[in-house]
């Protein structure tokens, strides 16, 4: 397979992630802007997963123009990525109907860390393929801004059992704190 056609198939399944998610924001019953406020924690969640989910397709993006070579392994590397991305429809689903309720906010912060450990697990992969990716690896460097999501993703999880609305909160901070463009791979590969 080559990279393009890798990429095709990731946005390809991207897009239809966000398509999913939108599609579960049904309209109303009702002519009123007071009917609105019921659907605000459905809102509220789709906003925040379609922000995560454009912070993984542009860094995804990014991550595969830098890389030169892919192989099996990144392959399967990408798919484990895009099995994770494929669940945060149903979890946004959950935690918007549910007002924000202790158990699906876990089990959103549970995609969370998959999708940030399966991303760390692609990146890995590709930097381990050899001289080729050389550019990408430099770029990546220690990857602090992905160790600190990865760990307050973890925070967050153990909070859930405390306060739910602090691991949402948290949530939301790793989602501002990507919204900040990564150019690490910009500035190494100049573009």
């Amino acid at each position: 397979m080559t990279k393009a056609r890798l990429e095709a198939f990731s946005d390809g399944v991207i897009a239809i992630i966000i398509t999913i998610m939108v599609l579960e924001l049904k309209p109303p019953h009702g002519s009123g802007i007071a009917v609105l406020r019921d659907l605000l924690p459905i809102f509220g969640s789709y906003v925040l997963s379609f922000v995560y989910v454009g912070i993984y397709w542009s860094n995804h993006h990014h991550l595969l123009i830098a890389a030169k070579k892919i192989n099996g392994l990144v392959l399967w590397a990408n798919l484990h990525l895009l099995f994770w991305l494929s669940l945060v429809p149903f979890v946004t689903a959950w935690m918007g109907e549910n007002n924000y309720e202790a158990v699906p906010i876990a089990l959103y912060g549970i995609v969370l860390l998959m999708c940030s450990i399966s991303y760390w697990l692609l990146v890995k992969t590709l930097t381990r393929i050899g001289h080729d990716n050389e550019a990408l690896t430099k770029a990546i460097g220690s990857d602090r801004k992905g160790k600190i999501s990865t760990a307050i993703y973890v925070i967050a999880l153990a909070l859930t059992c405390v306060q739910s609305g602090i691991s949402l909160a948290l949530y939301i901070l790793v989602a501002l704190m990507w919204l900040i463009p990564d150019r690490r791979i910009e500035n190494r590969i100049g573009g």
